[in-house]
């Protein structure tokens, strides 16, 4: 038997095992593991390195609409490129219906910026913010027919958010048509009530982002987004969880049969509210929602890494320039807290920050590493075998790591389209050096070997 590629000598680990063994690619997929592997086109040598599946972020904004003068900073050429040096090969988008727009018309846009653009393969998340009726009654079930099978909803941001009874009736659509559904889940009318009193006694530098969006905001949403899931029965994503206390409903809920699937994100490990409060402005370069918490909520969400109560870990890559005055110090943003858009880079650091604040430190072992960054998003989005995991027959989607390099995360040597990044300075352990994407080199030696062969992925199971 003749391979396209071999992988000889490295240590193989999926989400419930660690192994030494050869892996055999042949035609894009995996078809060997260990034995003898006969002859190849072209052998890679992993001694002493970890072989994963690559991994999987099912959160992340690319090319977004965000606003009157304000611009993402990441098109999928960017944002896709970023993501394979991190050792990524696939990343899940939203598309974002504007209100007023057609769901339909708005996801062709998208998919059009995508392909021939993408560095590793893309899947689509759909955004609700308009559910008329001919958007729940024809144009959401044709794009999950399509295999477009997960479905976001908001309940915060006034242009963005939806009242409980919309919510109700697209989780019901989800429901019908075997689609999942993600919540954003934060009380805007909290929010904008505690907003207006920051802005009435002055308090207008980014600082008032994290005050004004307290963990009760979130835990009460939470709940509500969870109730309303029960109602309908359908099967839901409470997406970047920041506290204990949304994670005790979460807990809750399990306890009575509902189907969760619970994410946090590094932010939520490493950043403090109180990054919000540097000097000249920089706190905007921290400002996202939910914003970072404190020491003891960042124990907790590692707690919820480790006992299983986390499922995923997505970047929420979400990047915006900081001195752009399309981006963080647009003219508004300058002025207030309220205008600083939302969110922050992160596609390209999620996995070697976890590697190294996780496995390297003994918080998590290698094979929960592959869970929370590869199979378990495969899992929950309709993506498992064929993505996820390394497993004869799967798409031989993998990331060669060494886990002895030490590096300093600067963004003059990460790939995005931003111009920071909120670990700056930040010491890791571990490195995807060489990463493939369905047996092809994409990344070889830290360095890009193969451009734009991504691909749309559809799921067309329900889930």
């Amino acid at each position: 038997m003749s391979h396209d590629l071999v992988i000889a000598n490295g240590t193989v680990a999926t989400a419930s095992d660690m192994f030494s063994a050869d892996i055999g690619i042949r035609d894009g997929r995996v078809a060997q593991i260990g034995g003898d592997m006969g002859s190849a086109a072209r052998t890679i040598d992993a001694t002493g390195r970890y072989v994963l599946p690559g991994g999987i972020d099912s959160h992340v904004h690319i090319a977004q609409p965000s606003g009157p003068g304000i611009e993402m900073a990441d098109d999928f050429d960017s944002a896709t490129r970023s993501a394979a040096f991190g050792g990524n090969t696939m990343v899940m988008p939203f598309c974002l219906q504007e209100r007023g727009d057609s769901l339909a018309a708005t996801f062709r846009d998208y998919r059009a910026q995508a392909e021939g653009r993408s560095h590793v393969d893309v899947g689509f998340h759909l955004i609700v913010t308009d559910p008329t009726p001919s958007v729940l009654g024809q144009e959401l079930p044709a794009l999950i027919e399509e295999g477009h099978r997960s479905v976001k909803v908001f309940m915060t941001y006034e242009a963005l958010r939806m009242d409980d009874a919309e919510i109700l009736a697209t989780m019901d659509v989800a429901r019908r048509h075997g689609a999942k559904v993600l919540v954003h889940c934060e009380n805007e009318d909290v929010i904008a009530f505690l907003a207006r009193r920051a802005e009435q006694a002055g308090d207008m530098a980014p600082r008032a982002h994290a005050t004004t969006r307290p963990v009760a905001a979130e835990r009460e949403a939470t709940h509500r987004a969870l109730t309303l899931a029960e109602v309908v029965d359908v099967p839901i994503v409470i997406v970047h969880v920041s506290n204990g206390a949304a994670m005790e409903e979460i807990a809750r809920a399990r306890m009575r049969g509902l189907d969760i699937t619970a994410e946090t994100c590094p932010q939520y490990l490493m950043l403090e509210g109180e990054d919000l409060s540097r000097e000249n402005w920089e706190g905007a370069k921290f400002v996202c929602s939910p914003p970072p918490r404190n020491r003891t909520e960042q124990e907790n969400c590692w707690r919820g890494l480790q006992t299983g109560l986390f499922d995923l870990f997505s970047s929420d890559h979400c990047p915006f320039r900081y001195a752009d005055d399309k981006g963080k110090r647009n003219p508004k943003g300058l002025r207030s807290f309220r205008h600083i858009p939302n969110g922050i880079p992160g596609v390209e650091t999620r996995l070697p920050i976890l590697f190294s604040e996780g496995v390297m430190k003994g918080r998590i072992d290698l094979p929960r590493f592959v869970a929370l960054t590869a199979t378990n998003h495969a899992r929950a989005y309709g993506l498992y075998p064929r993505k996820g995991t390394i497993a004869v027959g799967s798409d031989a989607d993998i990331a060669i790591w060494d886990p002895g390099i030490r590096r300093t995360i600067q963004h003059a040597d990460l790939h995005d389209g931003s111009d920071y990044t909120p670990y700056e300075g930040l010491e890791v352990q571990g490195r995807p050096e060489t990463v493939l994407l369905r047996g092809r080199p994409i990344i070889e030696d830290g360095q890009m070997v193969s451009k734009c062969q991504g691909a749309i992925v559809e799921r067309h199971e329900g889930l």
